[in-house]
């Protein structure tokens, strides 16, 4: 049965995300309410762990760079944005600064990302796009730009 297997292949690495969506809302939460400093550091840690999750399926960070400079601009970007947004206006003004940075982030990190991806192709190495490369890629990129920009952000507000 082709569609069973074409399917099959499917679940460790939806498992595999669901997973680390699930130990990053919960760890989050629970720092939620610390300093700008500590959760930064934090979303660092689970940048680490996203990258750890790669080791037993054999992914290698460099196949997924373009995935991870994605993730770094899109939420680096953006959650600068967002901190301004709250600081000049309050929760609104974090909405807007999130929605306006993700807009922007989206296009101008989609760039970097195809260049990145060109770029080693060039040098004949493999970017190839898995799901789960891909998916982790993105989501260690911008919990670590995003720990950066709260960490920055805990000595400037």
């Amino acid at each position: 049965m082709k569609i069973f297997t074409d399917h099959k292949k499917y679940i460790l690495p939806v498992l595999n995300i669901i997973t680390l969506c699930i130990v990053i809302f919960t760890i989050s939460a629970f720092f939620i309410y610390k300093s700008n400093l500590i959760i930064g550091f934090v979303l660092i840690l689970l940048s680490f762990l996203c990258f750890m999750s790669l080791i037993p399926l054999k992914i290698k960070i460099k196949n997924i760079e373009p995935d991870i400079i994605f993730g770094l601009i899109d939420n680096g970007i953006l959650t600068l944005l967002a901190i301004l947004g709250g600081k000049i206006m309050g929760v609104t003004g974090a909405i807007i600064g999130g929605v306006i940075g993700n807009t922007m982030t989206d296009g101008i990190a989609g760039m970097f990302e195809g260049y990145w991806a060109e770029r080693l192709r060039s040098k004949n190495i493999g970017e190839e796009r898995l799901m789960l490369g891909s998916a982790v890629g993105k989501m260690a990129g911008c919990l670590l730009s995003a720990g950066v920009v709260f960490i920055i952000a805990s000595f400037l507000f």
